[in-house]
């Protein structure tokens, strides 16, 4: 099968380029093998050298809203009074395991997006 470890950006690109060959591998065949096998070593060297960080907690939120056309009151179930969401969105207050819980439960926010402490800005 000659599949060895992802070292490089070299070696990301030619696996990335035998993944694309067999995108219509049958499962349960050799190609289907092939194309386990190397998304899993991808998977791995994108995670270590291509690792995307999460958004800001505060940004998600909003970015929520705007996909939800959802306004500040419409966040007060989640996260509190008319004065705590303006808190939180100002970033004048940390979110509580509550409001994490509750925009996780309802919004469907990540909960490992809203447990970072938020950026400064």
């Amino acid at each position: 099968m000659d599949i060895y470890p992802i070292k490089t950006e070299q070696d990301y690109d030619a696996a990335l380029a035998e993944v694309e060959r067999l995108m219509d591998a049958e499962p349960d065949t050799p190609e289907g093998d092939r194309l386990d096998i190397l998304a899993t070593l991808i998977d791995t060297y994108e995670a270590r050298h291509h690792a995307i960080d999460l958004p800001d907690p505060v940004e998600a939120i909003k970015f929520r809203m705007e996909q939800m056309a959802l306004s500040r009151k419409e966040l007060e179930p989640f996260i509190g009074s008319r004065a705590r969401v303006a808190e939180v969105l100002n970033r004048k207050r940390p979110l509580s395991l509550g409001m994490i819980r509750r925009l996780h439960e309802g919004l469907k926010i990540p909960a490992e997006v809203l447990i970072q402490s938020p950026r400064q800005g």
